[in-house]
């Protein structure tokens, strides 16, 4: 698909739910006892993975013509065998997620994904929940194909983590749900605090100490009695960055996403576009099932470079690759350091940036741990392609926002990996009156 210069974009929008949140609810209330209900759920292919999985091991789930989700839970401990391989697709937190539950359940599991999926590695979480007492057997380099079995009773970790990642922090307290006694988990820089609320909203005892520097100290009494709760999940912060960023490209515009997640620990796009010089003002900042959520106004703008602070990164980490582009529009040269998680997201999200903003005519360097980004001072790049986007989906989406300010055009070659978290991506752009 090639998209090509926009109009100034106009109009209000809403994104799809949080993924984030959207995973959570699911795997939780399906160990609640009861009904839980979940309204705004993202149905993208990664999410409807979770649910899928959350089926074929005992829970009920259906959803209704109105969009509302209805999930009769088994009981913490009540997870069942499955009876074939969980498919999770291209999602990397369906899978490090549900090895956490499977972890303390007396059950054997095979996960299997796509080819993306698969070249990803799952170490950093089978190394800590083989510590629980769960056994793995995967594929050379820790990657899927992979079959685990559980451990009944798991034994309690304290585990600091050695690399910021809300997927492991999240895996390991899944696991203490089910386990005997207390699971402490320490995180030395923060990362997004979705599991540790929704886990507290359900009903397990959970505690969070900050230190004075920072850390954070998460304790989880283990063999939790959920209760099932009504949950209204709030619009990404990671789909809405696309047409953010696409607004405070296009000459003229002003854009108004409505209903965002405003989490702190997810809102690290909007403070460095901000620092950038970009016009972005909340309005109608409430609060929605324990999580901020607020409406985006965003306003085109002269970006100026930047050089983000390292602690950042556990805040905006999926946002890079679109903050990459609105860097290679801004006047001066933009340095990104410390990412090296981008390294093994669904794609070396640094290396296939990086070939992709020099085929549409940015001046970049790449780095070992970021990359370089000498920004075209406003004026739109010349365009090309296809971009090869790894069947990453966050990829193909920051791409199309560059198209809009090209001169000629930026031609995509995959766009259907945009499935995995943002069916309604196009859609949302002819709203704005960026695509016919």
């Amino acid at each position: 698909m090639t998209f090509t210069a926009a109009p100034a974009l106009s109009g209000s929008v809403a994104v799809p739910g949080d993924k984030s949140i959207s995973h959570r609810s699911l795997m939780l209330s399906a160990l609640a006892v009861g009904e839980s209900r979940v309204e705004g759920l993202l149905e993208g292919e990664d999410v409807l993975a979770t649910a899928a999985a959350m089926r074929a091991m005992g829970a009920d789930i259906r959803r209704d013509d109105d969009g509302i989700w209805h999930i009769h839970g088994v009981g913490v401990g009540g997870l069942l065998q499955p009876q074939e391989a969980l498919d999770m697709g291209n999602s990397g937190t369906s899978t490090r997620l549900l090895m956490g539950l499977v972890a303390s359940h007396g059950i054997t599991a095979t996960f299997v994904g796509d080819a993306s999926l698969s070249k990803r590695p799952m170490a950093r979480v089978t190394e800590p929940l083989s510590r629980v007492g769960a056994s793995f057997t995967a594929s050379p380099g820790d990657r899927l194909p992979l079959t685990m079995t559980g451990a009944c009773p798991a034994v309690p970790l304290d585990y600091t983590l050695p690399v910021a990642s809300a997927q492991v922090k999240s895996a390991i307290l899944l696991a203490g749900l089910n386990t005997p006694g207390i699971t402490r988990v320490v995180e030395p820089i923060p990362t997004r605090d979705h599991s540790e609320r929704m886990l507290k909203g359900f009903g397990a005892d959970l505690e969070v100490e900050v230190q004075a520097d920072g850390t954070r100290i998460i304790t989880l009494k283990g063999e939790a009695e959920l209760k099932p709760q009504n949950i209204v999940v709030p619009g990404d912060p990671s789909s809405a960055a696309f047409p953010m960023v696409a607004a405070l490209l296009v000459p003229g515009s002003q854009v108004t996403i409505a209903n965002v997640g405003l989490n702190a620990t997810r809102a690290g796009l909007i403070d460095l576009l901000r620092e950038m010089g970009g016009s972005i003002e909340i309005i109608n900042a409430r609060e929605v099932g324990g999580e901020p959520v607020g409406d985006l106004v965003v306003t085109a703008s002269a970006l100026n470079g930047v050089e983000p602070d390292l602690a950042r990164a556990p805040s905006m980490i999926d946002e890079y690759p679109v903050a990459f582009v609105a860097a290679a529009f801004a006047h001066g040269r933009s340095i990104f350091r410390g990412l090296d998680e981008l390294r093994i997201k669904e794609s070396d999200r640094i290396a296939t940036m990086a070939t992709g903003l020099r085929a549409i005519g940015v001046t970049v360097e790449e780095l070992e741990d970021g990359i370089i980004i000498e920004g075209s001072g406003g004026q739109p790049l010349p365009g090309g392609g296809p971009i090869a986007t790894r069947l990453d989906h966050r990829i193909a989406m920051s791409f199309a926002v560059a198209g809009l300010v090209s001169r000629d055009g930026v031609t995509i070659d995959d766009m259907r990996p945009v499935a995995t978290s943002f069916p309604t991506f196009t859609t949302l752009l002819q709203t704005l009156g960026a695509i016919a």
